[in-house]
């Protein structure tokens, strides 16, 4: 089928080969810099599984997030902080598996950096080892974490404003750095993370006016989820963006499609099929060659075989 192999399978040809082939470039942490450099939109998507990194990567987006969001869009959680290190390991290593050209960046989960900073260092190590992630991501202003993860080679995307696993310190979901100091604060953990060594930063719920100032002055991507249009990128979680979610949509999703609609009216018609004996038909059905057909006597209707 064509969504489960790459032309001439999925291990013909190294990463390298099919990428010197392809009409975009593979996409690096250094790329990205490059595109904020010449004012060029950074597109970014999340991705749980094989077949939608596949879909995502072949669509050109340019940085496919593994997200702990998949806490709640694919396990079913209330919020992110429940999916363990095995689980996000597990569902990177199925998006490895479908992207070619895109950055692949994987969500560090809750616990797994909130210890010492060895051990942050050791389960970000993982991702890269085990599951071929290309870069991790972090929430809050970890610097000392980030100086670590560069110096261990390992690229680092931030992330600051609201940070989906503070969700207890913060209340619930709310949009961020809406007074001066808190502001200022987020300004300064900004640079503070591109200092120490992250390669580009998430900004998420913060007020347009502060994204753009925050993008305009740091030398790294910023990339936007619910603040304004004026960071370097945007990124959206693919079950918000195809409609596949069971909640109401933030203020800062736009869904491009019904995925849930069409899937459902596609399950309902599958199942009043098989109730009126309409799937499968004479068509879709396998059937004897005729020489064993000749050599047993076949009962029509009851399946009844006895050989002749």
């Amino acid at each position: 089928m064509s969504v489960t192999n790459f032309s001439g399978g999925a291990d013909a040809a190294p990463q390298s080969a099919l990428i010197a082939g392809a009409s975009l470039p593979k996409v690096t942490m250094p790329v990205l810099a490059e595109m904020k450099r010449q004012g060029k939109p950074i597109c970014a998507l999340t991705a749980y599984d094989y077949a939608t990194s596949r879909l995502a990567d072949e669509a050109g987006i340019d940085l496919i997030l593994v997200g702990d969001s998949l806490a709640m869009v694919v396990l079913g959680h209330e919020n992110t902080l429940a999916v363990t290190v095995d689980e996000m390991l597990h569902h990177t290593r199925a998006v490895r598996r479908g992207v070619r050209r895109a950055l692949l960046v994987a969500d560090m989960p809750f616990g797994s950096y909130h210890g010492t900073v060895g051990e942050g260092v050791g389960n970000a190590i993982r991702f890269v080892k085990e599951a071929g992630a290309e870069a991790v991501k972090i929430e809050g202003a970890r610097v000392e974490l980030v100086s670590a993860l560069s110096e261990a080679e390992i690229p680092v995307v931030g992330h600051l404003g609201l940070t989906p696993q503070s969700i207890h310190r913060m209340g619930g979901y709310r949009v961020q750095a809406r007074t001066a100091d808190a502001v200022l604060k987020l300004r300064a953990d900004a640079q503070a993370l591109a200092e120490a060594g992250a390669g580009a930063l998430v900004l998420e719920g913060v007020p347009r006016e502060v994204a753009a100032a925050i993008t305009a002055e740091l030398p790294i991507p910023t990339i936007g989820i619910g603040a304004g249009p004026d960071c370097d990128g945007q990124i959206l979680v693919f079950h918000d963006l195809v409609g596949l979610t069971f909640a109401p949509a933030a203020k800062f999703v736009r869904r491009y499609g019904d995925a849930g609609a069409v899937i459902r009216s596609a399950i309902e018609e599958y199942r009043e099929d098989v109730e009126r004996r309409a799937f499968p038909s004479d068509e879709e059905s396998y059937h004897l060659p005729e020489a064993a057909r000749r050599a047993l006597e076949v009962t029509e209707n009851t399946g009844t075989l006895r050989k002749v």
